[in-house]
């Protein structure tokens, strides 16, 4: 294992699609920009086609072929095919099992066991096609910034980065999970006639100076990564407090008293897991215990 195989590991798990065929397979990954402009107000298009050049200079030389890129508004996409007799094809597929997309595929127990360097940057690739940083992901106080990687539908890759983030001591700061009873907890949505609206996607959230050790490789993520932590330490430091003892902190590790949730209808919906289904949650650590991600 290298860290380029594993950065390239991490963008398939993080947002990739892969269609087999007889003789060759194709992998195809996402790169979302929900918005046209950074948060300094450029063009997010730009900077991605940026990345992409630097990312193509990584991993060309590894697959051993040229990455095709094509980009839309709101997405960019990068793909290449191989023979499925190829070295490469064969680990990439060895690692991804019988998976056909990012929405059902794990994290290989192999990765667990990577050198530290090759977990971030597996990381570091999931990061880049679900991540995101933005002035609006605070918590609470405007400096309290967090970065968003954003799952949809697959429970357990929620919890497989959890615990990947755990072995490199990058401490969870919430999930929201899409289960009823987090996305809406007083049954508002239910009761204007919205049963399902919480079938969205999960979100771990982290606090933005502890995921420095990580980053990301598409720039203007980069970019807003390293603004938002100094603003963030600057603001704890201004309020007489200890960034350390305040943002690295696994769950297990502080208190707090959960409010106590109604019974919601969907607890039993075959949307959830069915480890979990029909569980009722007031908080979101018990569903991260329940899945895997916990001390």
């Amino acid at each position: 294992m290298n860290r380029e195989m594993s950065y390239l590991l991490g963008m398939i798990c993080g947002n990739g699609e892969i269609k087999r065929g007889a003789l060759e397979t194709t992998i195809s990954i996402e790169i979302p920009h929900k918005k046209l402009a950074t948060e300094n107000n450029n063009d997010v298009r730009i900077y991605v086609r940026a990345s992409i050049t630097d990312i193509r200079t990584v991993l060309e030389p590894l697959i051993g072929t040229g990455l095709n890129f094509t980009q839309q508004d709101n997405y960019s996409i990068i793909s290449f095919t191989k023979r499925n007799d190829e070295y490469m094809m064969r680990e990439i597929l060895r690692y991804t099992g019988n998976a056909v997309s990012h929405e059902n595929i794990r994290i290989d127990e192999e990765v667990f066991a990577f050198t530290r360097d090759e977990k971030i940057s597996f990381l570091q690739g999931f990061a880049d096609v679900t991540g995101y940083i933005r002035r609006s992901n605070y918590f609470f106080k405007t400096y309290m910034h967090r970065v968003y990687l954003e799952v949809p539908h697959n429970w357990y890759l929620v919890s497989d980065v959890c615990r990947l983030l755990k072995d490199v001591n990058i401490p969870v700061q919430a999930i929201d999970w899409a289960h009823p009873n987090m996305r809406d907890g007083n049954l508002v949505k239910y009761n204007e006639g919205k049963p399902d609206f919480w079938k969205k996607e999960h979100q771990i959230k982290i606090w933005a100076n502890e995921f420095l050790p990580i980053g990301f490789a598409v720039i203007h993520k980069k970019e807003a990564l390293e603004q938002f932590a100094d603003e963030l330490l600057l603001g704890i430091t201004n309020d007489n407090k200890n960034a350390n003892e305040l943002t690295h902190k696994f769950y297990w590790e502080g208190k707090g008293r959960n409010k106590t949730k109604p019974i919601h209808p969907g607890e039993n919906d075959e949307f959830i897991p069915p480890e979990i289904r029909g569980k009722h949650y007031d908080s979101w650590k018990d569903i991260a215990s329940d899945l895997g991600y916990k001390e």
